[in-house]
C-alpha cells in the first residue's frame, strides 16, 4: 500500500473511453494520486503482467463491462491482486449487483455521477480501510439487509445472571475476571458455566461464545 510520502496508486478498469480517460486525467492530475494502469475489460486486467510499477492500492472497476462483468471479476481480481482494494463504479445502483459485488469482496460502490472531489475522497477512504458508497447505494444496501434479517433471537432459557456471565465471556473475560466483574467467587462462575453449557449443549467456553454470537444471545 502507499505510504504518507508516496502517491495512492490506482488502476482503472472501464470500457467507455470518455469515462476511462476522464478518470485517468483526474487521478494523474491530482497531487497524491497516480494512475498506474488502465484496462478496457476485466479479461485484460487479469492477463496483465504483475510488474511492480503496475501494482495498485485501489482498482476502480466498472460493473457493466463487455465479456466478464465487473461483479463476476471481483473474486478473480482479489485473488490475482491480493493487495488491491476494489471500488465498484456503475451508472445505476441495481440491488443484485450491489449485493453480489460486496459479498464477493468489493470494498465500496459508487455511482459514475459521483463528483470528482468525492471520488478522490472515496479512493482515500477505501485505502484507509473504509467502505465508501454513494448515498443511493447505501440506502439500497440498508434496505437489502433489512429484508435479509438474521433469525429471531433463540431462547435457551438462560437466567439473567447466566446471560450476564455469557456476555462477559464473549467480551474476552476468563473465570477470574468474570467473577470479579460479577462480584462472585470463581466457584460460583464455574457452577453457572456448567448450567450454561448444558442449556446451550456445548462443551467449552469457545463453543459457548460461538453459539452466543450465532444466536444473538447477548
Amino acid at each position: 500500500m502507499s505510504t504518507p510520502s508516496s502517491p495512492l496508486r490506482v488502476a482503472v478498469i472501464e470500457d467507455d473511453r470518455q469515462t476511462r480517460e476522464g478518470l485517468r486525467l483526474l487521478i494523474d492530475g491530482t497531487p497524491g494520486f497516480r494512475c498506474v494502469s488502465v484496462f478496457t475489460s476485466a479479461e485484460d486486467a487479469l492477463r496483465a503482467p504483475l510488474t511492480a510499477d503496475r501494482r495498485a492500492d485501489v482498482a476502480l472497476l466498472d460493473v457493466h463491462l463487455p465479456g466478464m462483468t465487473g461483479t463476476d471479476a471481483v473474486p478473480q481480481l482479489r485473488e490475482r491482486w491480493p493487495d488491491t482494494l476494489i471500488l465498484m463504479l456503475t451508472v445505476f445502483a441495481e440491488d443484485e449487483t450491489v449485493f453480489t459485488s460486496l459479498c464477493r469482496g468489493a470494498s465500496g460502490y459508487l455511482l459514475k455521477k459521483t463528483p470528482p472531489a468525492r471520488l478522490l475522497d472515496s479512493l482515500r477512504e477505501v485505502a484507509s480501510g473504509g467502505a465508501p458508497m454513494s448515498p443511493e447505494v447505501a440506502r439500497r444496501v440498508i434496505a437489502l439487509f433489512r429484508e435479509i434479517r438474521p433469525p429471531e433471537r433463540a431462547d435457551y432459557e438462560l437466567t439473567p445472571h447466566e446471560t450476564r456471565l455469557l456476555k462477559l465471556l464473549v467480551q474476552g473475560h476468563n473465570y477470574k475476571t468474570a467473577a470479579a466483574e460479577l462480584n462472585v467467587t470463581v466457584h460460583t462462575v464455574s457452577f453457572h458455566l456448567r448450567s450454561i453449557y448444558d442449556k446451550l449443549q456445548v462443551h467449552s467456553k469457545s463453543e459457548a461464545v460461538a453459539k452466543a454470537l450465532q444466536n444473538r444471545l447477548v
